[in-house]
């Protein structure tokens, strides 16, 4: 017979002790440690009833043709990889009040029409679902409503409705019986996903989970979470700002850091099928510190413009602000711009904004946002019909990205005329409409744009 073992578990941070304390060592928190059992087995084998799995060469593994469900909405389908695949669990995160509700219930109501959804709640009452899809005029004859937070009730009743789709609103008010933790805790948070995504694999359902976000923008819960199920999303978006981004951080059926941009109007998520045309709104005549770069999201280039304001400081330490970029390699930048393009910064105040909220995580907008330095401080504009992108290495040299002869098909679709772009990204046959200037080092480019 199976022995057991006292352990002292942290309900807060999953944490595992010898020994009972008043505040967990780990995460600080105070009345939070209780004891467990953990039974411990006379022989490694003796603790397993059942059968056990088969062992296949992957050549006798037998496989289907992938099938994917349209959501309704096509920049969903985007970041999801080209719609829903079946047996998928897919987490969306995001701030509060950002649309995750708001977007999934139209995205169920869209696919009742088609398949079973049900809608599970956990948060609001049904009646509060029901005011939201009427305001919102989302088809509700077909979409199915259950106001539950019991992950076996859940799956009980799945079982017997048998949906194609499952949204669960949300993972952080879902609770398993067997763990004596309060909703949204670590355990029970990873209890609740990982019993859902078995459901997921074993019925061939996909489920939507809504996930709340810490304070530091991180799915709420243990990052265990994350490699549980198969894709991860997150909505971006300032409260002030009507525009709003879908990104998948993780996929294992598509593409990483694919981008769905969508509008918040009163009926919903609206989306926008040509997003660079969004970010591209600018005054009737040139500003110096803006810049237009081409930068690559998942599988698509996105024009945007990039802004840097270079002022005089008069503090101890000049400040360095960015949105949308990292602060670090902005610091980094400086630093090239000084040694190798001989433009002095270290008594300036530097702020950095990309337009319309999009966070930029791939380094061809160094160039850019160089050029937008130099153009702020030396109260030069740009030209309106000019495009820049590259790398900047710490020797000064311009490198070439991926995917440069998108970007520049895509620059000549909106119009401009003019890019300054990386030499090795130099197209070998000329593309009407465009003047190609390539550089292979920054003070090149600082020359370009004087010569202007």
């Amino acid at each position: 017979m199976a022995k057991h073992k006292k352990i002292f578990l942290c309900s807060s941070c999953d944490s595992q002790f010898s020994k009972w304390a008043g505040q967990c060592p780990d995460c600080s928190e105070w009345d939070t440690i209780s004891e467990q059992k953990q039974p411990i087995f006379s022989d490694k084998y003796s603790g397993y009833s059942g059968v056990l799995s088969e062992v296949q060469t992957l050549s006798e593994v037998g496989h289907t043709d992938e099938l994917r469900i349209k959501t309704g909405l096509a920049e969903f389908d985007r970041v999801l990889g080209g719609g829903l695949v079946q047996g998928s669990v897919v987490l969306i995160g995001g701030d509060p009040g950002v649309g995750k509700s708001t977007g999934l219930l139209q995205v169920s109501g869209s696919l009742s029409c088609r398949m079973p959804v049900l809608y599970v709640t956990g948060e609001e009452s049904p009646q509060q679902i029901a005011m939201r899809a009427k305001r919102l005029a989302i088809p509700d004859s077909h979409l199915r409503i259950l106001a539950e937070t019991r992950i076996e009730h859940i799956c009980a009743i799945a079982a017997i409705e048998k949906p194609h789709i499952i949204v669960i609103d949300s993972i952080q008010t879902m609770q398993v019986a067997d763990v004596s933790s309060a909703p949204g805790s670590v355990s029970q948070v990873r209890e609740s996903a990982a019993r859902l995504t078995r459901f997921a694999k074993e019925t061939g359902t996909a489920i939507f989970l809504v996930g709340h976000v810490t304070k530091t923008g991180d799915i709420a819960g243990p990052r265990v979470l994350e490699h549980i199920i198969d894709v991860v999303c997150y909505i971006e978006g300032e409260s002030e700002s009507r525009f709003r981004i879908i990104r998948a951080v993780k996929n294992r059926y598509g593409a990483v850091n694919e981008l769905g941009v969508f509008a918040m109007t009163s009926k919903g998520l609206q989306e926008i099928s040509n997003p660079s045309a969004i970010f591209l709104t600018r005054g009737a005549e040139p500003m110096p510190g803006s810049v237009i770069m081409a930068i690559w999201e998942g599988s698509r280039p996105l024009l945007i413009e990039i802004q840097a304001l270079v002022d005089e400081s008069h503090a101890e330490t000049p400040r360095r602000v960015t949105l949308g970029l990292e602060q670090n390699r902005l610091a980094m930048l400086l630093a090239v711009l000084h040694r190798h393009g001989g433009v002095v910064t270290y008594n300036q105040d530097v702020f950095v904004n990309v337009v319309g909220g999009v966070k930029v995580n791939e380094t061809s907008a160094d160039l850019a946002l160089l050029m937008a330095i130099v153009s702020s401080l030396r109260d030069m504009p740009l030209p309106k019909d000019m495009i820049v992108f590259g790398e900047t290495g710490l020797s000064g040299e311009i490198r070439p990205v991926s995917g440069g002869q998108e970007r520049l098909r895509e620059a000549v679709k909106h119009g401009f005329k003019r890019a300054i772009i990386p030499a090795a990204n130099a197209p070998k046959e000329k593309i009407p409409g465009l003047t190609i200037i390539p550089v292979e080092k920054i003070s090149e480019a600082i020359a370009a744009f004087a010569s202007l």
